[in-house]
């Protein structure tokens, strides 16, 4: 794992273990999401239509069998679900302002069910303009969230009302690659949700699309 990032995660983490440290915690977490964020610019900056669809390592295990456009579609759509349907309890950024057709997206969900030549077949129906736009609009919404939170917050559970309201809305599969996601997002409160769709899932999606475009461009 990239050592400021790793550093950064592991400070966040303890911070908001506490009362004390809370504020502290978050505004780390805001710091290593914008140090995650400035290498997800750099890639619409640095690659080619072509490389944002390409994947290498199709045949792997891991992170890194997918395309940097699915990588980003998939930590965004799964961002977008857990703040607002989970936590929040309101509209997703996804419906609320219809990047379903602007995205050109042929699915709504998180992409888990798509394997191997369909998760290359889905980035390339994909504007990556629009995409990076809700991935912008995602991010701001979550962070805002989180400036309303309260440390007393974090032992919030998910009531079984608003994961049947999850389950209504299929933005998750029923495919057995991508159902697991319902029972693990509810199983956490807040604070377990913080600790991963909103910090190591960036982590280890970036780092996987790092290993990507290295291999296309050593």
């Amino acid at each position: 794992m990239n050592k400021e990032w790793s550093e950064l995660n592991k400070s966040m983490q303890n911070g908001i273990k506490k009362k004390d440290t809370w504020d502290e915690g978050i505004d780390t977490l805001y710091n290593l999401r914008n140090a995650l964020w400035d290498t997800i610019l750099s890639f619409k900056d640095e690659l080619s239509r072509e490389d944002f669809d390409a994947i290498p390592f199709i045949n792997a295990d891991g992170y890194h069998s997918k395309t940097i456009a699915y990588s980003l579609w998939h930590v965004f759509r799964i961002e977008d679900i857990v703040a607002h349907t989970l936590i929040k309890e309101d509209e997703q950024v996804f419906f609320a302002k219809d990047y379903k057709k602007r995205i050109g997206s042929p699915i709504i969900t998180t992409g888990n069910e798509l394997v191997k030549q369909e998760i290359s077949d889905f980035s390339k129906k994909l504007d990556l303009d629009e995409l990076y736009n809700y991935m912008s609009d995602v991010k701001k919404s979550t962070e805002a969230l989180l400036k309303e939170l309260s440390y007393d917050d974090l032992k919030k559970r998910i009531p079984a009302k608003t994961k049947e309201n999850l389950k209504s809305l299929h933005v998750v599969s029923e495919d057995e690659n991508a159902i697991w996601l319902v029972d693990y997002w509810c199983d956490r409160d807040v604070r377990g949700l913080i600790q991963m769709p909103f910090s190591r899932h960036w982590i280890m999606h970036i780092e996987a699309c790092l290993r990507i475009k290295n291999k296309i461009h050593p």
